[in-house]
């Protein structure tokens, strides 16, 4: 029986004459079938690719296998049959396949191939930046190295079979140059540039310098040229994330970059204090590694290792020098405190023996004559003057002869992390010699007043010695002082900490704060003036804000505002509900949190009608001006914290309202779309108590019906007013982003330069 009589309907027929299939007579190039003798590999990831490569349509064979995409591999190529078995209704033993084949025919579209054949004429030209692509799933390609052939494992029970069909109607056209850019599922990396595990150790080190797992693929260009390519995201400037990728084109490069983040690995995992590289991006999207300011390369490396040993061993030195001074430094204060004890142990014997001895008639006499004619020995405080002198003995010690360490041309890196660990363990000696001294020093301090305390009290005794009758009347006083204690032991005094806000812990309870402030110092007037500050009339509102314009200056916005406003609303006289009907039960939700409050409306606030001319669309913004300004004056900021603001300005303009951000990666992705190549991006530490406006949710809606939820839920914006302050750079840097159109696998990489000049008010 002609198997064209079982395809006539469900648009089979047309789906195989797109094709170019004849079912009545197979193409023999279908027919032809080798044992492909694949062993599945014990572990692989179906969900991750290693390689991506140009693959001649006609060295695939097709497999089709009645399981689903996710089962096992083992499972799946234990069932697969040939293409030919499918295609076959002759046999009996064929027929449930040739019906699943037809069933798989008949649940596709033309169109869905076209899709995949449009991707694939787009990969036959360019390789896309993130290497994979949209439908990269949808192969299952595998290559078997017994037999060094590709194949091609189709689930019949999947949804989606476009990329089968694809592949079919391309070995059906027979062109010997036909290739397709594909995954190569279940394989590992060849081995020809890096060993597996040195692409393991690669992950590793990647994610110790960008905070993120990278995506490292072999990728082999219609030559067969071989590249490793590395892509992932990075930190750029604090929160601030941007992709990169790094490509590797021949062994030399590949063991290069391997070698390099291996060592600066090393470097910073053994040497944590005194290394931490910054990634940062280049100019074609790739991945750099600095290290204050300075770029680390392969080629420079030993260089570089040999500088790093030098600044170390300059700081041994220094290190050496001070642990020698604060040891001598040490012993004196060792020796002045002995000193200062043995004086202190002497007067308070002397002071012991007066009180014992005026318990009794004799005991006085005793005392009055044993001490009367002791010369009187004062202890001068000498610390001082031996402070003055360790000048003089470190200069002795400075100009001593020492033997220098000669410098080598090349240092291992091994040298140079043992070196630095002898620098810790020096840093870690004067450490502990520092709070000596200072343990010491505070010793000295109580020993001296204790000794000053015991001297007076002496004084005071021997001042009533002139007579015996003087010094009996004395030590007969019903009250004798004591000896006063020494100072106390000083506590190190710890200083405020001042709170750093943290965006991620600290933003939800600071939008609070100013909601609530906001909600209650604000009148419904300013509120609605402040909501203008989160729409398109900014930029108009700016310009009367700043002054000195022409009328027609706000034509254009006018306009513009009126054609916003003929989409939302009718421009005719009974353009309102005089009656005030509007629903105000409907539910709305900010978040996850739901209310029943009305959001506020731009065009009632600056009465936009279809009347509305310039003079009167301008008072109405002179209006909105002089609300936010008086606003500003009466809510504060709770909390210190940064805050930026990105532009393509070069400098900030003070006249006009500048609405900063509290999170600088959302500045930063709204200013990619808005400007060029250049964005300027100002960062100001904004003090606990400087006035300012937050855009809360009080901003957005009002709460007539007391339910809106309080937050900063829809914005992370503030307005901070510098029309009268004083803006001082701080400091400036500069940095790369590197982004493309996520939705777009073959869009361009667009590489911006963000200045970062940080101020403060």
């Amino acid at each position: 029986m002609p198997r064209s009589k079982n395809v006539e309907n469900d648009g089979i027929s047309e789906k195989l004459k797109f094709l170019g299939l004849d079912l009545d007579k197979i193409p023999e190039s279908l027919k032809k079938y080798r044992s492909l003798e694949y062993r599945p590999p014990r572990f692989y990831d179906e969900k991750q690719y290693k390689q991506y490569r140009y693959v001649n349509v006609n060295d695939i064979d097709i497999l089709l296998t009645p399981s689903n995409r996710l089962d096992d591999l083992n499972e799946k190529y234990k069932k697969a049959s040939p293409l030919f078995e499918y295609l076959d209704s002759e046999n009996e033993e064929n027929i449930m396949k040739y019906t699943t084949f037809l069933s798989m025919l008949k649940n596709i579209s033309i169109e869905d191939i076209e899709k995949v054949e449009a991707e694939q004429e787009k990969l036959s030209e360019t390789i896309p930046f993130k290497v994979k692509f949209e439908g990269n799933y949808l192969w299952q390609i595998y290559y078997s190295e017994n037999t060094d052939r590709y194949f091609m494992l189709v689930p019949t029970q999947d949804t989606d079979y476009s990329a089968f069909f694809y592949l079919l109607k391309k070995k059906i056209e027979g062109k010997k140059d036909s290739v397709i850019y594909v995954p190569i599922s279940g394989v590992r990396y060849s081995n020809q540039y890096l060993k597996n595990s040195e692409f393991e150790d690669l992950e590793n080190y990647m994610w110790l310098f960008t905070k993120d797992w990278p995506l490292i693929y072999e990728v082999y260009d219609k030559k067969g040229n071989l590249s490793i390519q590395i892509i992932g995201e990075t930190n750029v400037y604090e929160k601030i994330r941007s992709l990169y990728k790094v490509k590797l084109e021949t062994k030399s490069q590949s063991t290069q970059f391997y070698r390099l983040t291996k060592a600066l690995f090393i470097m910073q995992t053994e040497l944590p204090e005194f290394y931490n590289f910054e990634t940062r991006i280049s100019e074609d999207g790739s991945l750099e590694l600095y290290l204050n300011d300075e770029k680390i390369q392969y080629q420079y490396m030993v260089e570089f290792i040999r500088n790093q040993y030098k600044e170390g061993l300059k700081r041994r030195r220094e290190l050496k020098k001070q642990i020698r001074l604060s040891k001598k430094r040490l012993a004196e204060l060792q020796e002045l405190v002995a000193s200062q004890e043995v004086e202190y142990l002497a007067k308070e014997k002397q002071i012991s023996t007066f009180l014992e001895c005026k318990k009794s008639f004799f005991g006085k006499f005793k005392y009055f004559f044993k001490y009367s004619k002791k010369s009187k020995k004062t202890t001068e405080n000498n610390e001082e003057e031996k402070t003055e002198n360790v000048s003089s003995e470190s200069a002795t010690i400075v100009n001593k002869e020492k033997k220098k360490i000669p410098i080598k041309k090349v240092y291992t890196l091994e040298e140079l992390i043992t070196s630095y660990k002898e620098l810790r363990e020096l840093e870690e000696t004067l450490k502990n010699l520092l709070m000596d001294i200072n343990a010491l020093k505070l010793k000295t301090k109580n020993l001296a007043k204790k000794i000053e305390n015991a001297t007076n009290y002496i004084n005071e005794i021997d001042s009533h010695k002139k007579s015996i009758f003087e010094f009996w009347k004395y030590s007969n006083k019903d009250e004798v002082s004591v000896l006063p204690e020494g100072e106390q032991e000083e506590v190190n005094i710890i200083r405020k900490i001042e709170k750093t806000f943290n965006y991620e812990d600290d933003f939800e309870e600071f939008g609070r704060k100013l909601d609530r402030m906001q909600r209650k110092m604000l009148s419904d007037d300013e509120l609605d003036s402040t909501y203008i500050l989160t729409t398109s009339s900014l930029e108009a509102l700016n310009k009367v804000k700043k002054g000195g314009m022409k009328p027609e200056d706000l034509e254009k916005d006018l306009k513009l505002i009126k054609r916003e406003l003929k989409e939302v609303k009718s421009l005719d006289d009974e353009e309102f509900d005089i009656f005030g009907t509007e629903d105000t039960t409907k539910i709305r939700k900010i978040g996850n949190k739901r209310h029943r409050e009305l959001p506020r409306d731009k065009f009632d606030i600056l009465n936009i009608n279809n009347r509305t001319d310039l003079t009167k669309f301008k008072v109405e913004l002179q209006n909105v001006a002089k609300n936010i300004t008086n606003a500003v004056q009466k809510i504060v900021i709770p909390e210190t914290l940064p805050l930026y603001f990105a532009t393509d300005n070069k400098k900030l303009n003070p006249k006009i309202f500048n609405v900063f951000n509290i999170n600088a990666e959302n500045e930063i992705l709204n200013a990619e779309n808005s400007f060029g190549n250049i964005i300027n991006l100002y960062k100001i530490k904004v003090n606990e108590g400087t006035n300012g406006i937050g855009l809360t949710n009080i901003v957005y809606f009002n709460n007539k019906n007391r339910t809106l939820p309080v937050g900063m839920d829809l914005s992370t914006k503030v307005l901070i007013d510098i029309s009268n302050v004083e803006l001082k750079v701080l400091n400036k840097k500069t940095f790369r982003i590197c982004k493309m159109d996520e939705y777009d696998d073959f869009a361009d990489i667009d590489v911006k330069k963000v200045n970062l000049i940080e101020l403060s008010l």
